[in-house]
Order: C-alpha cells, then structure tokens, then sequence
C-alpha cells in the first residue's frame, strides 16, 4: 500500500532505496540511532512503513526492551543509583539481544526469534513470542547507545537522527555516549530532524 507522498515520506523513501541498493537481499539489520526516544521510534516506524510499501518483510524492535531488571542493574552497580548513568553502563543485556534476536534472525531459515524480551516500564519480562522470516527480511532497530563497539558491528546499515530534543535526564549520558563512542563517525548515515517533516541528509567528512 502506497503512502501519501510528503517531503518526510520522500526522504525515507530515498533512505531505503540507498539500503535496498547495498543489501536488498537475504538478512539486513538497520539501526536507527539518536538522542531523541520519541523521534528515533517514530522514524524508525516509518522508515519499515515506506518499505512495506514495496510488500517488504519487516520487524521492529527496540533495545529498551533488552533491558536488566532493576534488580539486575542493582546487582552489577550497586554503587550507582537509579539514573541514567546505570543505565548507560550496565543498563542493557546486550547478551540476551545477541541470543535471542540479532543471532538468530541472521541465521536466516526457520530459526525463530524474539523482537521483545523485557518490559522497562513494569520492570518484567515478557512472555516471547517467537517469530520467523523468509530469506529475505529486514529488522529496524532503535536505541540509545545503539553504536557502542558492543553493538555496531550488528548493524549492516544504521543512521543517526541529530536536532530532535534530548531524552530528558538523560542528557548526560548521552553526551557521554556522543563523546566517547563518536556515533557519526562511523554510521551510514546523518540525518538533520530539527524539522521532524522536512528531514535532511547531513554530509559528514567520512561521507
């Protein structure tokens, strides 16, 4: 089903043409990275709504549904209280992300997967619902620090969103992720959301 064509519509369209290009077949992973939670979602939503269009297999997932519980978090830094500092530095299972959903859903074939494994806000596990793909499948993906060395070679394309408003208290860790990773060195692509529907391509020297 085609989408009613708007200048953010065309953007995305030209996104997923460029990845259509360099890996239109087999297993791709897209990130979509940023300071932004709500915009980051948002893009990441519409960008696997332009490639259904083309009647594309597509999942979403999101890595704050690969979270540690609170008590878990509390095990591994006791030192450190419930903030976002914890959060970016043992906040995630990236052990259960890499078991349950990257590994498989590579593997391609019949091996299921599982795009959703904890529930932040309830701070509870969630009953998995295993699912498969045809050889031909794409996952999008989106999270904060979603391009630390853990997790970038995951990705075979992954875009950073720039000028969309910061995640609250979590400003500070995400300055620290920006320091320290660089995160626009190395995606694919930048991407300039201060104007949510006109989005723009940012060239970068690496590009």
């Amino acid at each position: 089903m085609k989408l009613v064509s708007t200048p953010r519509t065309e953007f995305l369209r030209t996104i997923a043409a460029e990845i259509l290009h360099n890996y239109g077949r087999g297993r791709t992973i897209i990130a979509i990275d940023g300071t932004d939670a709500r915009g980051r979602a948002d893009f990441a939503d519409d960008l696997a709504a332009v490639f259904r269009e083309d009647e594309r297999h597509i999942f979403r997932a999101s890595l704050r549904n690969f979270q540690h519980s609170r008590a878990e978090q509390q095990r591994l830094a006791p030192e450190l209280s419930d903030t976002p500092e914890r959060l970016y530095r043992i906040g995630y299972d990236y052990s259960a992300l890499r078991r349950v959903l990257v590994e498989p859903f590579r593997m391609g074939g019949s091996t299921g997967f599982v795009t959703e494994e904890f529930d932040p806000d309830r701070d509870a596990w969630i009953q998995p619902t295993w699912q498969t793909a045809p050889a031909d499948a794409i996952l999008i993906i989106d999270g904060d620090y979603i391009n630390r060395p853990e997790l970038h070679g995951l990705w075979l394309y992954s875009v950073l969103l720039e000028g969309g408003a910061d995640s609250g208290s979590a400003t500070d860790s995400a300055a620290r992720y920006l320091a320290e990773v660089h995160p626009r060195d190395i995606v694919s692509a930048v991407v300039d959301t201060t104007n949510q529907q006109v989005p723009r391509r940012v060239l970068t020297d690496r590009c």
